[in-house]
């Protein structure tokens, strides 16, 4: 199917089949900071994302950085888009020979090029689709002169709350090289930066959207492998060392159903008076996270057929109080 020939956008993509390729179902991933904001907020001067306000304490990343994280990791491992050429990333810089960005529909043409389309210059939707895994699971907005298309991808990520209230701290520097020639000194540096902070990212997986943008379970299982080792392979100073926690994907057996806020059914020991006291915790070891009623309502979904599996990845450092009801599976090497 080649674009619509309009200058507006158009959706519902029609290739698929009315099975559904994968199960609908729920994420929630458990990560970690220390020394550094994961995600800054350009209007509050380079401090932490403030979503609650100042009285609350939490602080914020947003589904644009997590997402980053994914698409970065899946980008380096396989730059060529990989062996099947399906695992290309179409929200990303690229550059021609002269050095400079190539709009989207250059780009466009550019991964078809190497997919082998013969009309790469009339780029099609489902080529693309088939070709770049971030727009089957994240979907894609695309619109150039006559080309035009959107689809809602079948993944959607929440925003990651820390699970306590933060504290940033304003730190300055010095760096040793002069800014400019005769300078005597260093160049200044300020940042706000913050000790430790542990997030949750809630996320739905839709498995009639899967069908419409041909995501398959391969595509979600390198989703699941993104979150936890594109949160480790995306390095960058102010980001702070980052480690995942845990990770839970739940399939339900009925596309149209989930339980809903998984992030909102965990607890992170100790409470709010100690994170806001003389003495808030610095490391994984001085927390521990209570699943006590995430498992609970798990398992009463399981009673009722609702689950047709939960799979979890966990950091082995990480204390936890209860149990989650479904399979532990190796961590990635």
């Amino acid at each position: 199917m080649s674009f619509q020939e309009t200058t507006s956008t158009t959706s519902g993509l029609k290739f698929g089949s009315t099975h559904y390729p994968i199960h609908s179902g729920e994420i929630l991933f458990v990560k970690s900071v220390k020394d550094g904001i994961p995600n800054r907020d350009p209007l509050n001067d380079s401090n932490a994302r403030r979503l609650f306000g100042e009285d609350d304490g939490r602080i914020s990343l947003s589904d644009v950085s997590i997402k980053r994280d994914v698409r970065d990791y899946v980008l380096d491992r396989y730059p060529d888009g990989g062996e099947a050429k399906n695992n290309f990333v179409f929200v990303r810089p690229e550059y021609d020979e002269n050095g400079k960005l190539l709009n989207r529909d250059k780009l466009a043409q550019s991964i078809l090029k190497r997919v082998g389309e013969k009309d790469a210059n009339k780029t099609q939707a489902e080529a693309l689709f088939r070709a770049c895994f971030d727009m089957r699971v994240f979907g894609a907005v695309f619109s150039v002169s006559q080309k035009s298309f959107h689809e809602t991808g079948p993944v959607q990520f929440g925003w990651a709350h820390s699970l306590h209230p933060v504290e940033t701290k304003y730190v300055q520097g010095t760096v040793a090289m002069p800014s400019d020639e005769g300078k005597a000194q260093g160049t200044v540096w300020t940042t706000y930066t913050l000790p430790f902070a542990v997030f949750a990212m809630p996320a739905i997986i839709n498995a009639p959207l899967a069908a419409k943008t041909g995501a398959s379970a391969a595509d979600i299982d390198l989703l699941l492998e993104g979150l936890w080792r594109g949160t480790l392979h995306r390095q960058a100073r102010g980001r702070g060392i980052q480690q995942p926690l845990l990770l839970i994907h739940v399939e339900y057996t009925d596309p149209f159903y989930r339980l809903g806020y998984l992030d909102e059914k965990i607890h992170l020991n100790p409470g709010r008076e100690v994170w806001l006291g003389p003495k808030p915790p610095t490391t994984v070891g001085e927390v521990d996270l209570d699943l006590t009623r995430l498992s609970d309502e798990l398992q009463a979904a399981q009673r009722q057929g609702l689950i047709a599996r939960i799979r979890y990845w966990a950091y082995p450092d990480l204390k936890v109080k209860g149990t989650v009801p479904g399979e532990a599976q190796p961590l990635w090497r």
